[in-house]
């Protein structure tokens, strides 16, 4: 029987390298997460009583080895989980910029891969998470829709 899914208040990484590129995790094949074996950003649950910015560094952290310096808030997604006998649930995404020393000494310690994508090919050709994918695609339009 496969693991039941359980959602949870999250945050989410826009990390961009200084080309522009986005840096993206290429997610487990294994049950129990949400959309496996598809590209999505680094990130991950928010712990009872944790700032969401200390829970974006410390997943950064986790996953990468990655000790970002500014972190921008950049949007906010609520998912209404009350049909499935859950809250209302959030996913917050912050916008950090990876230098590209910082970006050779990073180290994956969760998921199969990580790579930088343009983002336009990034949305056009690959798997990517959905929610994380319009992330994207707002940040990446944001200064059209101004």
């Amino acid at each position: 029987m496969a693991e039941r899914l359980r959602p949870s208040d999250a945050v989410a990484a826009l990390l961009v390298r200084e080309d522009g590129r986005y840096i993206m995790q290429l997610r487990d094949e294994k049950e129990g997460i949400f959309f496996p074996g598809h590209w999505g950003c680094f990130g991950g649950a928010v712990e009872p009583g944790e700032d969401t910015a200390e829970a974006m560094r410390r997943e950064l952290h986790e996953e990468l080895e990655l000790e970002p310096g500014k972190l921008t808030r950049f949007t906010q997604f609520d998912f209404d989980f009350a049909p499935l006998g859950h809250p209302k649930m959030y996913r917050l995404y912050y916008e950090a910029t990876v230098s590209d020393a910082a970006f050779e000494r990073l180290v994956l310690h969760e998921g199969v891969e990580m790579r930088a994508f343009d983002g336009g090919r990034l949305l056009a050709k690959e798997r990517v998470t959905p929610y994380d994918a319009f992330a994207i695609w707002m940040h990446l339009y944001r200064r059209e829709g101004r």
